[in-house]
């Protein structure tokens, strides 16, 4: 039984970083596209990053372009998320997730199209 373990996560101030890590445990498990969401307090669970687990296209929300970068290490069975210059609106608990299957007409920010999905992280900015 696979699963999607997230790190990395902390409270820090306006115009800092983090930088989140999701590992998952079975060597032999090949997803096809990793992704990052996040759900802040009375909100909605929204898209923040995804990335091709093989060709390595990112693709970013609009509230993380030019702040967060996605990458992968195969090797090492994880993929990150860097945040930089966070903001208030950035505190949310912030999940990673896996996609396992491909066909035409998926797009990498419905959340229906990811099979696993792991426990979270929180993730504070504070003024």
């Amino acid at each position: 039984q696979v699963q999607l373990v997230e790190s990395g996560g902390g409270s820090v101030q306006a115009g800092g970083s983090l930088r989140l890590a999701c590992s998952f445990s079975e060597r032999t498990f090949r997803p096809t596209v990793m992704g990052w969401f996040r759900q802040a307090s009375g909100k909605e669970r929204e898209f923040a990053a995804t990335i091709m687990w093989n060709a390595g296209i990112a693709d970013y929300a609009s509230s993380a372009k030019g702040r967060f970068t996605i990458s992968k290490d195969n090797a090492k069975n994880t993929v990150y998320l860097q945040m930089n210059s966070l903001e208030p609106e950035d505190t949310a608990v912030y999940y990673c997730a896996a996609r396992t299957t491909y066909g035409s007409g998926w797009k990498p920010y419905r959340q229906p199209e990811y099979d696993l999905w792991g426990q979270g992280t929180q993730v504070t900015v504070s003024t």
